[in-house]
């Protein structure tokens, strides 16, 4: 069900899988695990102590890390968006009545992504949000909101590694069920930015779409490398 890369377990199934697999769960940690946020985590202890705690669990989002497996020889079964999976969560959680909180963006866009959300899943209860531009060291006014709000699953959307040690810092602070790292999604969500094209998608190239639509991106594509000749020399010595 796993597949280690670089001391990570990814989870190796498809996203139906995984969508049954956090059934098992109180409380998790999803982790879209792209070379970027698994290369931030080898470099900082405190969040690769996050990343690998018993109830974090990554994802293989991103083709860098799709390629990493089949490097080491023990491929994952598909690439799993996380802007995938947290519509899985939020269908979910309007199926069964269940509270979303989304942190993160900016305000214009936060507003569009809920008024959007809400127009198509009509039955969604938002317990609460906050715009991503807050200080990580003195934001006790969220986390008393978040509190008391009672989320069943909060989505952080401030980028790597910001959102990830928002979350490694609250996560046994907070009541929420389901914690995750959502990145840009909420551009997406809000009609700001467009997703690939399926085909794209479909030939793993939706960061390259990404980088046409937004070239300032091309800086972060440096991780890929960086990350898979971790892999590779990782491999070798262990």
């Amino acid at each position: 069900m796993f597949t280690k890369i670089l001391g990570y377990d990814v989870f190796n199934k498809t996203k139906n899988d995984f969508i049954k697999y956090i059934e098992n769960f109180d409380k998790i940690n999803i982790v879209s695990g792209n070379p970027e946020v698994l290369y931030n985590g080898i470099n900082d202890p405190v969040l690769f102590e996050c990343f690998t705690q018993n109830n974090s669990v990554i994802i293989p989002d991103g083709v860098g890390t799709v390629l990493a497996s089949k490097v080491i020889k023990k491929p994952v079964a598909e690439k799993i968006a996380g802007i995938d999976v947290m519509k899985s969560i939020i269908e979910k959680c309007e199926n069964e009545n269940k509270t979303v909180y989304f942190l993160g963006a900016k305000q214009n866009v936060l507003e569009n992504c809920i008024k959007n959300l809400k127009s198509t899943y009509k039955n969604l209860k938002i317990a609460g949000s906050h715009n991503g531009y807050f200080n990580l060291d003195s934001c006790e006014d969220i986390i008393n909101d978040i509190n008391k709000s009672r989320p069943y699953a909060i989505f952080v959307a401030m980028g790597s590694p910001k959102q990830d040690i928002f979350i490694s810092r609250n996560l046994e602070k907070l009541p929420c069920s389901i914690f995750m790292g959502v990145g840009g999604s909420f551009d997406v969500f809000s009609g700001n930015v467009k997703r690939a094209p399926k085909w794209m998608i479909g030939f793993g190239l939706e960061w390259l779409y990404r980088v046409i639509k937004e070239p300032w991106r091309i800086r972060r594509l440096s991780s890929i490398p960086k990350f898979l000749i971790k892999v590779i020399e990782y491999n070798r010595v262990n």
